[in-house]
């Protein structure tokens, strides 16, 4: 993933605001509202922020609802995931490849729970846990509005030409065991 982008986003100018960025009251992710509030933007897409691997589609707990984690591999070979949560709609099953800017759910209130918004992570490791969305360390996310300000590497109303073709073959990776990582007796 050479390339990111916002995960809602329009021509026309901005559609949402930061009602709670990352770390505000130990809360690990950013929460994207929409503009008009309430629920303006129930049912907006969400879009994938760069190329990746889909190694999570579903729906882990009542707080969380439907959520998608994309795995991707940075130019320097380290692997990052993206966190999408509270979606109305999952477009993408577990398994499949994403372009950066392919539609890969709509934005939703988790059946009701909260007012229509998206939960964005970022997380410099690579799992399949869903976790909690508020703890008192960082638990290995980072900022995501500075990250992808950061990776995005122009201004934050420049285009940038979409992805031609198939999707990078992702790379194998292993997730470490409890046991590979204890120390021998």
């Amino acid at each position: 993933a050479d390339h990111f982008d916002y995960p809602v986003r329009s021509r026309r100018g901005p559609t949402t605001y930061n009602a709670q960025p990352f770390f505000t009251n130990r809360h690990l992710g950013d929460d994207l509202n929409g503009i008009g509030g309430q629920n303006s933007d129930l049912g907006d897409p969400v879009y994938a922020i760069a190329d990746g691997l889909v190694i999570f589609a579903g729906w882990p707990a009542d707080g969380w609802g439907n959520v998608i984690i994309l795995q991707h591999e940075m130019p320097d070979q380290q692997l990052v995931q993206t966190f999408y949560g509270h979606l109305d709609t999952m477009n993408v099953p577990v398994g499949s490849l994403v372009r950066r800017g392919d539609e890969i759910g709509t934005i939703g209130t988790a059946n009701g729970r909260y007012l229509a918004h998206l939960h964005l992570e970022i997380r410099r490791y690579p799992t399949i846990d869903v976790g909690a969305g508020y703890a008192d360390s960082r638990l290995g996310r980072i900022a995501g509005e500075l990250a992808l300000t950061k990776w995005r590497k122009r201004s934050h109303n420049q285009l940038v030409s979409a992805p031609r073709g198939a999707p990078p073959e992702p790379k194998p990776f292993q997730l470490g065991s409890d046991e590979a990582q204890s120390p021998a007796p």
